[in-house]
């Protein structure tokens, strides 16, 4: 599926044609630059990939931040270096190394879109705010530190030890998120903005995909 590289800025909300209030997200999408080329069969002594996809980047970066691979990998399309890569479902016919993606390009209001980004990481919490448990709860009999344990394990002799996935404390957050079904509100090529309906994972200012 085709899509776009961009950052998420915040939220917002607007009104629509019936005045309903909509609260949305803006993400700067592209522009993006076409760094690679894949075919599913190759021309000549060149093999293919098996597969036709598009790689693009987004957001340049300094050199002196760039591996020497990439830099080569970059140089071969005529780049400078970009921050991200990624493949889409683009018709590899259509496009050329060097090419210029704008949002524009993909996307129109009224679309769906899916928009995939890593969660805001909460660092390692505890079972209440993880899972929310109730916590042992009541500070009488010498509990007066139990408050937001998470009680027994339910484990003794046999199986000793504690199975895994069991609801326990631990890292929360920064996982890999993917939203479905978001409709574009607006799109504004001026600005490389896109509007989107609903929430997006991700701080302000990480990077996201959009896919169509």
């Amino acid at each position: 599926m085709p899509g776009l590289i961009g950052k998420k800025i915040g939220m917002t909300s607007v009104y629509d044609q019936n005045q309903q209030q909509i609260c949305c997200t803006l993400i700067e999408a592209g522009p993006c630059w076409v760094t690679q080329i894949k075919k599913e069969k190759g021309e000549g002594a060149r093999k293919g990939e098996g597969y036709d996809a598009v790689q693009i980047g987004f957001e340049e970066k300094k050199e002196k931040n760039t591996t020497k691979p990439l830099l080569g990998h970059f140089k071969k399309a005529g780049l400078k270096p970009l921050r991200v890569l990624k493949e889409f479902d683009f018709d590899p016919e259509q496009y050329s190394l060097g090419d210029k993606i704008t949002v524009d390009n993909v996307f129109s209001p009224g679309d769906i879109v899916s928009v995939v980004g890593f969660a805001k990481g909460r660092g390692f919490q505890g079972v209440v705010k993880r899972h929310g448990f109730a916590g042992v709860g009541g500070q009488t009999h010498g509990q007066h530190n139990r408050g937001r344990h998470p009680g027994s394990m339910g484990a003794c002799s046999f199986p000793s030890r504690v199975f895994k996935g069991k609801r326990l404390a631990g890292r929360m957050g920064n996982n890999r998120v993917k939203i479905k079904n978001l409709r574009v509100f607006s799109v504004d090529p001026e600005k490389n903005l896109l509007v989107v309906t609903g929430s997006v994972p991700g701080y302000n200012g990480s990077y996201v995909f959009i896919e169509k």
